[in-house]
């Protein structure tokens, strides 16, 4: 495991090298996470190769119009620009859309951390309240067969992704 102080501690290439190596699986669980595809504007792009080579790609973002999203935005000081940042994060997927293996879904949970998955790696984008994500700390886990801290990230994952509700 590695720590990195704040997310823009994260080098920018190691986005794009998680995302390139996966073979089975990338899941992405945020509320706008919209940094991503600005960041890595190969993003989009990569996603759909990967889905065409049989990744299976799961990507979940906030709720707009939920009362996790308003209350998100009210303690990160930042109103209605959280849903806002989701809307504007949608036109860049909006290319994903209709793509078999990639799947976007609404979710309206309270999102304690951003999980990045990439098969039997992840990125957990810790949250501290009054904070924005950018500001608090990232988790390099990888899987390991003694271990249960990354199953631990990627059940939680699976468990916000099965009361998501379909984008498109």
């Amino acid at each position: 495991m590695k720590v990195f102080p704040r997310r823009a501690a994260v080098p920018l290439d190691l986005w794009g090298r998680l995302a390139e190596q996966a073979v089975s699986e990338i899941g992405i669980l945020v509320f706008s996470g919209l940094f991503l595809p600005e960041q890595v504007p190969q993003l989009v792009r990569l996603l759909k190769e990967k889905a065409h080579e049989g990744v299976n790609i799961r990507i979940l973002l906030g709720d707009p119009d939920s009362e996790a999203v308003s209350n998100r935005g009210a303690e990160e000081g930042i109103g209605e620009s959280m849903a806002s940042k989701i809307r504007n994060v949608l036109a860049f997927y909006r290319p994903l859309q209709g793509v078999a293996g990639v799947n976007v879904k609404f979710h309206s949970t309270t999102l304690y951390n951003s999980i990045y998955r990439f098969d039997g790696e992840m990125l957990v984008n810790t949250h501290a309240y009054g904070f924005p994500a950018a500001h608090a700390p990232v988790l390099h886990l990888r899987r390991l067969s003694s271990g249960e801290l990354f199953d631990t990230y990627a059940d939680s994952f699976d468990r916000v992704w099965s009361s998501g509700k379909p984008v498109w």
